[in-house]
């Protein structure tokens, strides 16, 4: 590869925030210099569907050359970006607690259709953190079960529905956020649990998941010294490349958490942890908060790298392999013409059908 190819593929490794109700020009023009992997979507980010669809309708077409994802965290209870018209869906644990996969496959059918009518094609969902501490201040009723078995198997349900009605799944957060005490957004959490105990609690989910070719799976920013002394998962060799690569075979793409979080950007300058999670075997970073001098230095910083030898191309190759791979997998080879029409969208979001399951799930909060 090229310099100036390098420089032009480089930015297809950022998922990216921005702010305000449309794409901003400086988006537009870092998607331009270094192309883009996708963005990100938050509650700043909607006001009503049709805005939604166009926001999607214009994020997807950033990079002339591969479709850029249009991504949302999109759970249900308290991580949903998307309100009403569409369907508003109860936490996870419902499910957990119903223990009903037919009611998970129906959520996640339902979940696909309305974002597929506004276009979003990556769901960060659905949630693999067993809920094994009650004082977690993060994960909480986002986990779907206190048991890892539970989690696997309603897991894996969820990704295989979510994926064949043709929306990108993600599995969250490796090699395991249920049990800390601490919230990554503010702090490094510490798990201390050895090895043995994490292959046989933590790591179930994961494997369900990459039995169900879950799309993408999202890292922790957690400190586990068991695994590694030195750095939090996200940045690890040792974890991301050396265990859910290599133990556990997973052949998809690994995305970072948001590497302006605090867990990170507290000891890590944002482009140095990009650098740094894609040596660790990431083939994406999310950078969310719409700072996009922050996100074109994380991607000088990654070319920089390269140059220098601290980054090797061969790796850059690799993630920008994963990528397009999963993108012709999920994105259509022919993007639609326009947006969704208003029309479509009241018969769409938040449907009868769909309100019956929230209902359903609502019944074991």
């Amino acid at each position: 590869m090229s310099p100036s190819t390098l420089r032009r593929q480089i930015g297809q490794l950022l998922i990216a925030g921005f702010n305000g109700v449309e794409l901003p020009v400086e988006l537009r023009s870092l998607a331009r210099d270094f192309g883009l992997g996708g963005i990100i979507l938050f509650a700043r980010n909607i006001v009503e569907p049709e805005q939604v669809a166009a926001v999607c309708y214009e994020g997807a077409r950033l990079t002339p050359d591969m479709p850029a994802w249009v991504s949302v965290d999109q759970e249900g209870g308290r991580v949903a970006r998307l309100k009403r018209p569409f369907t508003e869906w109860p936490p996870m644990a419902t499910l957990g607690r119903s223990g009903d996969v037919a009611l998970a496959e129906r959520f996640a059918a339902a979940l696909a259709t309305e974002m597929k009518a506004v276009g979003i094609t990556l769901d960060y969902a659905p949630v693999l953190d067993i809920h094994t501490n009650p004082k977690n201040p993060v994960i909480g009723d986002r986990a779907l079960a206190d048991k890892a078995e539970e989690v696997a198997r309603l897991g894996a349900a969820i990704i295989r529905v979510l994926q064949a009605e043709g929306v990108a799944a993600c599995g969250k957060h490796f090699p395991g956020h249920g049990d800390t005490s601490s919230d990554s957004h503010h702090e490094l959490p510490l798990i201390e649990h050895p090895p043995e105990r994490l292959r046989d609690v933590e790591l179930l989910p994961f494997k369900a998941a990459i039995a169900a070719e879950v799309a993408t799976i999202m890292t922790a920013h957690i400190f586990m010294p068991a695994l590694d002394e030195t750095r939090p998962a996200t940045l690890s060799t040792r974890i991301v490349t050396g265990m859910l690569r290599d133990e556990l075979g997973y052949e998809g793409v690994i995305l970072s958490d948001d590497l302006e979080m605090k867990a990170i950007a507290r000891d890590y300058q944002v482009p140095a942890a990009a650098v740094l999670a894609i040596d660790a075997g990431c083939d994406g970073v999310l950078i969310c908060s719409g700072d996009w001098e922050t996100q074109a230095a994380a991607l000088e910083s990654l070319v920089y790298a390269v140059e220098d030898g601290r980054l090797s191309l061969a790796r850059v190759e690799d993630a920008l392999k994963r990528q397009r791979r999963a993108k012709e997998r999920f994105l259509p080879r022919t993007l639609p013409e326009r947006p969704a029409t208003l029309r479509t969208l009241r018969q769409t979001l938040g449907q009868d059908a769909h309100l019956v399951i929230a209902d359903e799930m609502a019944r074991f909060a």
